[in-house]
């Protein structure tokens, strides 16, 4: 029975027996219930001049004529203000909540106003499950063209030729791209070595805790083993990687995280993973955007299958993306590689099937449509000033809290994101993130490897640089960082460390009303993306 139909059978009732065509299956039920209100009159629910018996005399059930819509009462066409007045009051403290605060987390970003109205459109009515021009609905000729273009402004974004690379636009989230990765290309148990979540991997490369708890998907269906950072410099150490994949022999291996704020050496991930034959896999979610401005080492030189999220530094809707390379493979020192021994790449049939039907239904196409907008701006020189600015700003604030004596993980950044080791100075990361938070500035902890907790909190510049802010603005970011700072070490000495006993020493704080107050002075000053303040 299809959602939204009740059946609501009486003991008298009778159900049609499958040989009766007269009414089709799923109004059956229906057919019934008005035989019984109706004295056992008979209503044809296909044909469109449905009559009803009323005082003995034969009227349509339906007017002849379309009455005028009442815009002021119905439903169709209610502002959120009317319509839902609960809801539009939460996300209006949501919107005041951003435009007073900063907004530091790495992943986040602010959406330009053409990229919400696209997410907020028509387009959300529309189901085309499949790929353009075999969608399993018809009426998708105009979201055919939405998608192609999108796809097309992809390649151009990231200047890929259609005849080396291909894309798939529709994946949900970072996740659901990589999964359909996994899905495509390997069979149950095949592994997979990304890395380690504490050095700065993400979960969806794989993760397992320490017990032995698989966590991730990845780990759930796959085997996995991850590569770590050395943990006395931060960086990937890339012998012991090299050592780590011949004896594991991956059928993937993944560059790419979450909280790493170097560079990747590419070239030496292909390498490896041309000696043991795995497929060489890219998340670039994090620093999509600094690939497309060429601000970071692209790493579509050199692997096969590069995966992203659309909504960090690339600064569109929250989704995913998926590149594959297509046409003849080139020649590689190293050996037989494990996917495929044609001359061709073969990603692009087992990636899409992969993600439809095996893993999602149909697209969003409001999201698809607000990609594809994002791209556009993506290919712009404005967008470029842009990234290198986010650079700048992330520089700045690094510098600005060594002079401080602070410590960061690799002692800088080369990207967009900074990871402060907060452990020297005797903070719980936790505690540092709910006062930054009560002062209307949002990171969050992460983890710092060879720390027995998650150590430290992870930075990131993409969304205040949207709002304006300037190499100068982080100095200021930085010194409202270090009241944070002071703020946290205080309420441990004296309340404790604990969560419990923490929070309770945040309650009536005048040392937090007087950075908030600070804080939402210095934001305020800023544009918002995107919407009216």
């Amino acid at each position: 029975m299809e959602p939204g139909l009740s059946l609501r059978l009486s003991a008298s009732s009778t159900v049609a027996p499958l040989g009766d065509t007269s009414v089709p299956w799923r109004f059956r039920h229906l057919k019934e219930e008005e035989e019984e209100e109706n004295n056992g009159e008979t209503i044809n629910f296909m044909d469109q001049r449905v009559k009803r018996k009323i005082e003995g005399h034969q009227q349509p059930c339906f007017p002849s004529k379309r009455v005028a819509m009442d815009s002021s009462v119905g439903w169709w066409n209610q502002p959120l203000g009317v319509a839902d007045p609960e809801i539009f009051e939460i996300m209006e403290k949501e919107k005041r909540r951003q435009f007073k605060g900063i907004e530091l987390i790495a992943s986040e970003n602010f959406v330009c106003r053409a990229v919400m109205e696209a997410l907020g459109s028509h387009l959300s009515n529309k189901y085309s499950e499949g790929m353009p021009g075999a969608k399993y609905y018809t009426g998708n000729q105009y979201i055919d063209e939405i998608e192609l273009l999108c796809c097309q402004r992809a390649l151009l974004a990231f200047d890929l030729h259609p005849n080396n690379w291909g894309v798939n636009v529709q994946p949900y989230s970072c996740t659901s791209a990589n999964f359909a990765v996994y899905t495509g290309i390997l069979h149950p148990g095949d592994r997979i070595m990304g890395m380690d979540s504490a050095s700065g991997g993400h979960l969806s490369h794989g993760y397992y805790t320490q017990w032995g708890k698989k966590v991730s998907a990845a780990s759930i269906f796959f085997e996995t083993l991850p590569y770590k950072v050395n943990p006395q410099s931060g960086y990937i150490d890339y012998d012991k990687l090299e050592e780590k994949v011949i004896d594991f022999r991956p059928k993937i291996l993944i560059c790419g995280g979450s909280s790493y704020p170097r560079e990747w050496d590419y070239a030496r991930f292909r390498q490896v993973a041309d000696k043991c034959g795995a497929v060489l896999m890219c998340d670039m979610a994090h620093i999509s955007g600094l690939v497309a401005a060429k601000e970071v080492v692209s790493p579509f030189d050199y692997c096969d299958i590069v995966t992203s999220t659309t909504h960090k530094s690339l600064r569109g809707p929250r989704g995913g993306i998926i590149f594959y390379r297509r046409g003849p493979k080139p020649r590689r020192q190293g050996f037989v590689l494990n996917h495929g021994d044609d001359s061709n790449y073969d990603f692009e049939e087992k990636i899409n099937f992969a993600l439809y039907p095996s893993l999602q239904g149909g697209p969003h196409n409001n999201h698809i449509a607000a990609l594809a907008i994002a791209l556009k701006q993506v290919a712009t020189p404005e967008y470029k000033a842009y990234m290198q600015q986010v650079k700048r700003n992330a520089q700045a604030l690094a510098s600005a809290l060594l002079r401080r004596n602070f410590r960061l993980v690799t002692g800088g950044t080369d990207n967009h994101l900074l990871l402060w080791d907060l452990t020297a100075l005797g903070l719980i990361d936790r505690n540092y993130e709910k006062v930054c938070e009560a002062c209307h500035i949002t990171l969050n902890k992460c983890a710092i490897y060879g720390s027995i907790s998650t150590g430290g909190v992870r930075i990131g510049t993409p969304a205040m640089t949207s709002r304006g802010c300037l190499e100068e603005d982080f100095e200021t970011i930085a010194d409202f960082l270090l009241r944070a700072a002071h703020i946290t070490s205080m309420v441990q000495r004296e309340h404790g460390k604990s969560c419990k006993d923490f929070l309770k020493g945040l309650e009536n704080n005048k040392d937090i009303s007087e950075l908030r107050n600070r804080v939402e002075t210095f934001s305020s000053q800023f544009a918002m993306p995107g919407f009216d303040t």
